[in-house]
């Protein structure tokens, strides 16, 4: 059985007293039930994380805190753990990117890769530059569908320190790829790089063979 730290206890107590069990199937429903919910929405789940900081403070373990919410079941504290991690930057250091990738790999779905890719990743390789490119291609390589759809959009943000080279050769590896979850990564992260530069990314379309979704994706705020 898992031994939880004092912040954990306080964090999980505090859900459980906000429980709603008719939200909680609503929301469990629309991720297809593959995780539990407490039923507490993003507003009132923020707050819930600000007050038991504000009990406890922010804790100096950050990551080890992430990684019990994240085997806890319900999923409500696994967007706790991501946002804990975001306030925690300062206790980054170069080896947390092996943590952020376990994370990708572990409860995985859109949700919670998501997250990770835009909000942590994306800013782990603001900090480190240079780590960057052996991990994203080796991410985009992977056998793991979310490692990949991570490589595609952790520079989702980034708007003209995109590093197009990048993009267009880890959406060009996936081209042709059938999974619905990298076809809709692959026009997301050039849809959101078209507000920088929508010249580049209707070339990029035009100029090369994508999947239908992608390209529908990609072009929605172009034509």
């Amino acid at each position: 059985m898992q031994v939880l730290s004092p912040f954990t206890q306080a964090l999980v107590a505090a859900f459980r007293q906000h429980k709603d069990d008719e939200r909680a199937e609503k929301m469990a429903a629309y991720m297809k039930h593959k995780f539990a919910y407490f039923g507490v929405m993003a507003t009132p789940r923020n707050e819930l994380l600000k007050q038991v900081v504000s009990a406890h403070g922010l804790p100096i373990n950050a990551m080890q805190i992430a990684k019990e919410l994240w085997l806890l079941p319900e999923r409500e504290l696994h967007y706790c753990a991501i946002e804990l991690l975001l306030k925690t930057k300062k206790q980054w250091t170069e080896n947390t990117i092996v943590d952020f990738e376990w994370l990708v790999v572990t409860n995985s779905w859109w949700d919670s890769v998501d997250g990770i890719a835009v909000n942590l990743v994306g800013e782990y390789f603001k900090k480190w530059p240079q780590q960057k490119e052996a991990i994203t291609e080796k991410w985009n390589n992977a056998d793991n569908m979310w490692l990949v759809r991570t490589s595609i959009l952790f520079q989702l943000k980034y708007r003209t320190k995109t590093d197009t080279d990048l993009l267009a050769k880890y959406c060009l590896a996936h081209a042709h790829q059938k999974e619905f979850f990298i076809k809709k990564a692959i026009g997301w992260a050039l849809r959101e790089y078209a507000k920088t530069n929508a010249d580049w990314v209707e070339y990029f379309i035009e100029a090369n063979d994508f999947q239908q979704l992608s390209v529908k994706e990609a072009l929605k705020h172009i034509k």
